[in-house]
C-alpha cells in the first residue's frame, strides 16, 4: 500500500519507518528541509534505537523516502497519516496550530485527488477532535464529504521513547477509529502483518482510549510513588512492595517503579488535557488532579533527602552532582523532564550544580541558563569534590559506577538513589551513604 505520513518527529518517522519495513511504499512530509535531506540519506533525525538502522536499509531501497512536498505525497498515497506534535499550550491544553494546519493542507491536496483516500491521525487529541475540528477542515478545504469522497479515523500510537521501534513492530493492540466501515477497513488493511489484536471503533472513543490509558499508567505510578513516600517512614522497602503487589495479576509489576516521577511529551500533557475536559464536560476528576499534585512534588523530595543528609541540612554553596537530564533512559527527550524542577529548586537554594546525561546534552544548554550550572562531558568530572549527588535517570552507564568510585570521586559520598538503580546494602557497607526514593532507612 502507499503511504504518506505527515509530521517526521517519534510517531511519524518511526510509523513510516515501521510500515516501510512490512513492504509498503511510505512518503514522509516535513516543512524542515533538514529533516528530509536528513531522512533521504538515512540519517536519523531523532534520538531513538534502531531507528537509524532501518533507515540505512529502507531509504537505498526505496520503500522510504522524504520530501517537503505535501500535495505530492498525498495525492500519491492512498492512506494519509498526520502525526505532527500537538504539544501543550499551557497546563491544562493541547496546541493544535500544527495538526490543524497539516489538515488544512491535506485537505487541499484532497481537492485534487481522483481516487478514494483515507486521512488517518496519530496525534493525541482531546477525545471529540477529529469529528468536531478535523473532519470539518477536511470538507471544507478539499470541497468533498467525507465517508463519501474519503475516508477519516484515528488510530493512537501506544509508544514508549526509546524502544518505540520496538513497540510498533509489537504493539499489545491496535486501535482503529473510523468514521464508517470503508475507513476501518482501509486503515485495518495496512497493519495485516502485524501480530495483535485489532479493536475497531468510532474515533472520539478511540481518542479517548489513547488518552485514558496514558492517565491510567501515570496514574499507577503516582500511587506507588506515593506509597514510597509512605515506605520511607514506616521502615520498609517499596521495591519489595511492588514486587509483592506486582505478583497480583489483576495488578502487574508494570509501572510500578517508584521514583522521582513522571515526564515526557505524553503523560504530562495528557494527563493535564484529560483533567481540564473533565471539568469542561461537568465531571471533575479528584483521581487525575490527585495523580498531576503527586507527580508535580515527587521530584523535589530527592532534595529533601539530599539536605536531611547533609550535615548542616542545606545546600546552600555546596557542589550538587547530578546524573541524567533526559525524562527517561535511551532517549534525549526532556520535555518535562523531572530534572528540570531538581537542578531549578538547586540553583534557587544557591547550590553549585554540575550535571551529566549520555545524551541530552544539547538540549539541556537550550533550556538552562544560569552560571552555577556546569554541563559535564563525564559523569567523573560531575561526582569530582562534588557535597552530594542526585541520580535522576536510569541510564545504564551510571549503573557501571562501583562505591569506589563514588568514594573516591567526591568530597562527600552521599547519593540519593532518584530511580533505585543501586543496590543499597552494597552502597552502605562500602562507606555511601545511600538514600533511596522509599527505602527507610
Amino acid at each position: 500500500m502507499k503511504i504518506a505520513v505527515i509530521g517526521t518527529g517519534y510517531v511519524g518517522l518511526v510509523a513510516g519507518a515501521c510500515f516501510a519495513s512490512k513492504a509498503h511504499d511510505v512518503i514522509c512530509v516535513d516543512v524542515i528541509k533538514e529533516k528530509v535531506d536528513k531522512i533521504n540519506r538515512g540519517i536519523s533525525p531523532i534520538f531513538e534505537e534502531g531507528l537509524e538502522d532501518m533507515l540505512h536499509d529502507l531509504v537505498p531501497r526505496k520503500k522510504l523516502r522524504a520530501t517537503l512536498n505535501l500535495k505530492k505525497a498525498v495525492l500519491e498515497s492512498e492512506l494519509i497519516f498526520i502525526s505532527v506534535g500537538t504539544p501543550s499550550k499551557d497546563e491544562a491544553k493541547f496546541d493544535y496550530t500544527y495538526l490543524e494546519q497539516a489538515t488544512k493542507d491535506v485537505g487541499l491536496a484532497l481537492k485534487e485527488a481522483d481516487d478514494y483516500k483515507v486521512v488517518v491521525i496519530k496525534s493525541t487529541c482531546i477525545p471529540g477532535t477529529t469529528i468536531n475540528l478535523l473532519k470539518p477542515i477536511l470538507e471544507q478545504m478539499s470541497g468533498k464529504k467525507c465517508g463519501k469522497d474519503f475516508g477519516l479515523g484515528f488510530s493512537p500510537e501506544f509508544l514508549r521513547e526509546g524502544v518505540a521501534v520496538y513497540d510498533f513492530m509489537n504493539p499489545d493492540r491496535i486501535v482503529i477509529g473510523g468514521v464508517d466501515d470503508k475507513s476501518i477497513e482501509m486503515i485495518e488493511s495496512v497493519f495485516i502483518n502485524f501480530n495483535s489484536p485489532i479493536m475497531n471503533t468510532d474515533p472520539t472513543t478511540a481518542e479517548m482510549i489513547k488518552i485514558t490509558s496514558n492517565s491510567f499508567l501515570a496514574m499507577k505510578i503516582s500511587f506507588i510513588n506515593e506509597m514510597a513516600n509512605i515506605a520511607e517512614k514506616i521502615g520498609s522497602d517499596i521495591k519489595d512492595i511492588a514486587k509483592g503487589i506486582g505478583m497480583d495479576s489483576r495488578i502487574s509489576p508494570k509501572f510500578l517503579g517508584a521514583g522521582l516521577g513522571w515526564g515526557g511529551s505524553c503523560f504530562p500533557k495528557d494527563v493535564s488535557a484529560l483533567c481540564q475536559q473533565t471539568k469542561e464536560v461537568g465531571v471533575p476528576s479528584l483521581m487525575l488532579e490527585s495523580t498531576i499534585a503527586v507527580n508535580k512534588k515527587q521530584p523535589l523530595r530527592s532534595i529533601e533527602l539530599l539536605e536531611e543528609a547533609l550535615e548542616d541540612n542545606t545546600v546552600k554553596g555546596k557542589k550538587i552532582a547530578v546524573l541524567g537530564l533526559a525524562f527517561k533512559p535511551n532517549t534525549d527527550d526532556m520535555r518535562e523532564a523531572v530534572s528540570i524542577p531538581i537542578i531549578n529548586s538547586l540553583l534557587d537554594k544557591g547550590a553549585e550544580v554540575h550535571a551529566h546525561d549520555p545524551a541530552a546534552m544539547k538540549n539541556a544548554k537550550e533550556i538552562f541558563d544560569s552560571p552555577n550550572l556546569f554541563l559535564e562531558e563525564d559523569p567523573i568530572q560531575a561526582l569530582s569534590d562534588a557535597e552530594g549527588c542526585i541520580l535522576v535517570t536510569e541510564w545504564r552507564i551510571y549503573g557501571q559506577l562501583s562505591p569506589k568510585t563514588f568514594k573516591g570521586a567526591m568530597k562527600t559520598p552521599i547519593l540519593i538513589d532518584g530511580r533505585r538503580l543501586f543496590d543499597s546494602k552494597k552502597m552502605r557497607t562500602r562507606g555511601i551513604k545511600y538514600f533511596g526514593i522509599g527505602l527507610g532507612k
